[in-house]
C-alpha cells in the first residue's frame, strides 16, 4: 500500500522491534510477520511498499517460466495430463492459484502483524504488494516465450504501482476495512485495474 501508518505510532515500532512493557508477555507471531513483511523487506528503510510489489514480479516471472515449460501448478482434472496445456492455460492457471493463496494467507498474516504491533496498517506490511502485483499480471493471460515476457512484467509492475498511489474508487474506502481485509483490499483493487489495463494492451497487439 502507498500511505502506512509511521512505524512509530501505536504500541511497537516494528522497524526497531521496541515493545512496550505492558505487552512483553505476548507471544511474537514469526511466521506471520516473516510472511506479512515478505520474509523481512518490509523492514527496509525505503520504499518498503515497493519492495513488496518486486516480489510480486518474481513471482510473476516463476509462473511464467513454468507456464513456458508446459507445466502447471495447479492439479490436473480426473485423468488429464500435468502438462500438455497451452502457455496461455497454464500461465492464467497457475497464477490463479498463486493470486488465491497470496489472498488468503495475506489477510491471516496482516491481520496477525495489526494486532501485534497494534497499527491500523503497519508500513512494514508488504504483503499486500505481493497479492496485488500478483492480481495485476493476470491480465496477461499469455506471454509466449519466456523472452519477451520482461515487457509484461514491467508493464505490470508500473501499472500496479500507479494504481496503487492513485488509489482510484473504491481502494481507498476499501483501506476502512476491519483488521488484515482493510490492508489488503484496497491492493487487490489496484491489482484488478492494472488487470484490466494490461488485459487491452495484449488485446491491441502489445
Amino acid at each position: 500500500m502507498n500511505r502506512k501508518i509511521d512505524g512509530a505510532e501505536g504500541g511497537r515500532d516494528p522497524a526497531a522491534g521496541v515493545d512496550n512493557a505492558d505487552s512483553s508477555a505476548e507471544r511474537k507471531p514469526r511466521l506471520a510477520l516473516f510472511l506479512a513483511t515478505a520474509g523481512g523487506l518490509g523492514y527496509l528503510p525505503k520504499a518498503p511498499g515497493t519492495w513488496g510489489s518486486l516480489v510480486g514480479v518474481v513471482v510473476g516471472y516463476v509462473n511464467l517460466w513454468v507456464a513456458n515449460a508446459n507445466l502447471r501448478l495447479a492439479p490436473p482434472p480426473s485423468g488429464g495430463s500435468w502438462s500438455g496445456r497451452s502457455a496461455i492455460a497454464n500461465f492464467f492457471v497457475n497464477q490463479i492459484w498463486t493470486s488465491v493463496v497470496l489472498m488468503v494467507v495475506g489477510i491471516w498474516a496482516a491481520n496477525r502483524a495489526s494486532a501485534y504491533w497494534r497499527q491500523k496498517d503497519p508500513q512494514t506490511v508488504v504483503i499486500d504488494e505481493v497479492s496485488g502485483q500478483s492480481i495485476a499480471y493476470l491480465g496477461i493471460l499469455a506471454a509466449g516465450p519466456i523472452v519477451h515476457g520482461w515487457i509484461y512484467l514491467l508493464v505490470g509492475f508500473i501499472l500496479f504501482r500507479g494504481f496503487d498511489i492513485w488509489k482510484p474508487f473504491p481502494a481507498k474506502q476499501a483501506e476502512s476495512l476491519p483488521g488484515g481485509w482493510g490492508i489488503m483490499a484496497d491492493d487487490w483493487i489496484a491489482g484488478v485495474y492494472s488487470a484490466l489495463v494490461l488485459l487491452v494492451l495484449r488485446r491491441l497487439g502489445m
